[in-house]
């Protein structure tokens, strides 16, 4: 990933923060001479530095794991995003030097991938990403919710994953290397379409 000094996020817990968010990850592998993309949600499991996530197993990548011990893998996160309009720039009605650009944070993260033929361990990935996501429900939904029979046919049909995270990387490019004055500018016209959050994270980077 190109990565100019003035869009490294070095704060691992803003990096975290993003996948937490946005758990929706692209899980990236190459193997026999391709490349395979796999759109995943993820668990982030912090104490162990691990991702976990689960695939159907008719999905090309569980043969390919069960064929390797484990297999060199890149995950990409990505939280709201905008295209940016020079019209948004103070500067450009003295100068006219500006041009379009696209406002973005990503976290990249490197690992080994390996399959995990567990069934305790695939219901616990099951049950904490479904406990995740379902406590903003009124009445959140839980495993134990469905017949026992039917959640054993599902289980059947899928598999665990598990990546060892080896490197993380943050880009968060959220005009940086803008004036200040440009970046409350392009931060209001953000608010203004309901970009809220992107234009917040702009508005923070003014206090580092």
């Amino acid at each position: 990933m190109y990565l100019p000094e003035h869009f490294q996020e070095n704060e691992i817990e803003q990096l975290y923060c993003l996948i937490k968010l946005y758990p929706l990850g692209s899980l990236i592998i190459h193997a026999n001479g391709e490349l395979e993309a796999n759109h995943l949600p993820f668990e982030l499991d912090i104490k162990n530095n691990q991702l976990r996530a689960h695939i159907a197993k008719a999905n090309p990548l569980y043969e390919l794991l069960k064929q390797n011990e484990s297999i060199d893998t890149l995950i990409i996160f990505q939280a709201e995003n905008s295209y940016i309009s020079p019209n948004w720039y103070l500067e450009k009605a003295i100068h006219h030097r500006a041009v379009p650009t696209w406002n973005y944070r990503v976290v990249h993260i490197r690992g080994k991938c390996r399959f995990v033929d567990d069934e305790k361990y695939l219901r616990g990935v099951l049950a904490r990403l479904t406990r995740e996501h379902e406590n903003s429900q009124p009445v959140p939904w839980r495993m134990t919710d469905a017949p026992e029979d039917y959640i054993r046919k599902q289980l059947a049909n899928i598999a665990a994953i598990e990546i060892n995270i080896l490197d993380i990387k943050g880009k968060f490019k959220l005009s940086q290397n803008r004036t200040e004055a440009d970046i409350r500018n392009v931060a209001q016209a953000l608010t203004e379409q309901h970009k809220t959050e992107l234009a917040e994270e702009m508005l923070k980077q003014l206090n580092k």
